[in-house]
């Protein structure tokens, strides 16, 4: 299953703050920089992880956005799930409906496997995912060296 660009920008962002310093409230404008991020696409994601509770934000000087015990808790197929919306996989209505929609399997085998994957996330939490954020890694073209 594919994720939308917003739920991969949301999961990021949350991930980042886990990882950062404790204390720390990097501005919107920081964190979609540090990740390379559109600040535009960064601010409406924040202001959903807002809404939802997982985020808070503070204005003005001193300001800047941090993560809440939800954010740390709460597992990754809830927020998963809550940034994807109850959209299904397959659009089998709207303004030109498929023809086989009556007859057709299809649609509730693939609800069935969407519902597999976002079960397969919730026993995981964002805070199981970050980890202190260490640097960037070096890369080598060289093979390991035996110690």
């Amino acid at each position: 299953m594919q994720l939308t660009r917003f739920t991969d920008l949301g999961l990021r962002v949350v991930m980042h703050l886990v990882a950062g310093p404790a204390g720390s409230m990097p501005g919107t404008r920081t964190i979609a920089d540090q990740l390379d991020l559109s600040y535009a696409h960064t601010t409406k994601v924040v202001a959903r992880l807002g809404e939802l509770g997982v985020v808070t934000t503070r204005r003005g000087r001193g300001g800047g956005l941090a993560i809440t015990e939800l954010g740390r808790t709460a597992s990754l197929g809830w927020l998963t799930r809550a940034l994807e919306g109850e959209e299904e996989v397959v659009e089998c209505e709207g303004a030109k409906p498929c023809p086989m929609r009556h007859g057709c399997n299809l649609r509730s085998k693939l609800r069935a496997a969407q519902d597999a994957f976002y079960a397969a996330l919730d026993d995981v939490t964002i805070a199981d995912l970050a980890t202190p954020d260490a640097g960037p890694v070096p890369l080598t073209l060289e093979p390991p060296t035996d110690r």
